[in-house]
């Protein structure tokens, strides 16, 4: 998945260089050392690499200074920003795509307040999932697992409380407290039917004072709800793609507040490598097609805020690179260019690590 979207993301490079007149020298699926490679009619080299972390598309002439015919150097200022600025366009552009659709198709609610037009939205589906099971609590003597949809809950013989989104699970078992109580809760396509015994208010309240607080039932649930849009779909893309951008930025501000105040928990809160994205994917992809396609989006839209930042390496850090030697007149050497560069790419790979780590502690 995220190999395609650098792929998508090179192709925008790609696809404007050469109706620039700027020559490719090769397109790369994944980073070297190379596999396998074929020179094209289009007189470029198609390559498979080993390490699979992306993707690249290989320019000639990419330092500035270089000014032989076809070089990425001799460009103008106008066509180099349009090519920096392609990718992060395709990427754009892709979320916008799955955005629309996952609209059409029904668009969980991942945040508080998530943009909708209220006149063209529909619920779907709205149901109550366990995120948490507490170990020897009534609910764990039910079998209930992480990511089961806990479909009622009621008195033995008596009345059954169907739950969804809008319920209080709390309020519901708060009210049964100390009852044995019938569970219904369904895992993929099986329906299982339980009996427990609730905990008693004394032992609740009791446990509050302690380092370890009860619940009635001893669960962490989350509602899960789909919404469905018509015309406003691509209204809704586009709202996202807004509301997305600016959490981005006020997580990346997190993260740089954190770092510099030493506080490593509160920045490593706010990002996720392949190893944390594997596990979101992993433990969402019994929530639906819908919620992978959404990830999906986010990924595709944060890599162009990534790229459009001017951190050496990437496309933003090429770019500000080239408008600042134009604008003070300064002129890079390939060398320094090479240095900068390589150090940012050295700098991200070493990030990529750390955030490894964090993520095996994380989730392992």
């Amino acid at each position: 998945m995220f190999v395609g979207l650098v792929v998508v993301h090179e192709m925008g490079h790609f696809l404007v260089a050469r109706r620039n007149g700027v020559k490719v020298l090769e397109f790369g699926i994944g980073f070297p050392p190379k596999l396998w490679g074929r020179m094209t009619r289009g007189g470029y080299i198609f390559s498979i690499n080993l390490l699979p972390l992306g993707g690249f598309v290989r320019l000639k002439g990419e330092h500035d200074g270089d000014m032989d015919q076809g070089d990425y150097g001799v460009a103008t200022t106008f066509v180099k920003v349009k090519i920096m600025a392609a990718g992060v366009f395709m990427n754009l552009l892709t979320a916008f795509v799955l955005l629309t659709i996952i609209a059409w198709l029904g668009m969980p609610q991942l945040i508080a307040n998530q943009f909708k037009i209220s006149n063209d939205n529909k619920i779907i589906a709205n149901k109550v999932l366990i995120t948490y099971v507490e170990t020897n609590s009534p609910a764990f003597d039910t079998g209930i697992k992480v990511n089961d949809q806990l479909y009622s809950i009621g008195k033995i013989n008596g009345e059954q409380i169907p739950l969804s989104g809008s319920n209080n699970l709390q309020k519901i078992t708060s009210s049964l407290a100390g009852q044995k109580v019938n569970v219904v809760y369904k895992r993929s396509s099986q329906t299982f039917n339980k009996t427990t015994t609730l905990r008693t208010k004394n032992v609740v309240r009791a446990s509050q004072k302690t380092n370890n607080p009860k619940g009635y039932f001893g669960v962490v649930d989350q509602p899960f709800v789909l919404e469905r849009s018509t015309w406003s779909a691509p209204v809704v893309a586009l709202g996202l793609i807004k509301q997305f951008t600016v959490l981005t930025f006020k997580g990346l501000g997190t993260l740089v507040v954190g770092l510099f105040h030493g506080d490593t928990k509160k920045a490593t809160a706010q990002v996720a490598g392949p190893i944390g994205i594997y596990f979101i994917l992993k433990n969402g992809s019994e929530l639906g097609y819908q919620f992978i396609l959404l990830i999906i989006a986010v990924i595709s839209l944060t890599l162009a805020i990534m790229n459009i930042l001017p951190i050496p390496a990437l496309d933003g850090g090429r770019l500000f690179i080239t408008l600042a030697s134009r604008l003070f007149r300064i002129r890079i050497s390939p060398k320094t260019e090479d240095i900068i560069h390589g150090t940012g790419f050295l700098v991200l790979m070493v990030l990529i690590i750390l955030i490894s780590i964090v993520d095996v502690k994380r989730f392992f």
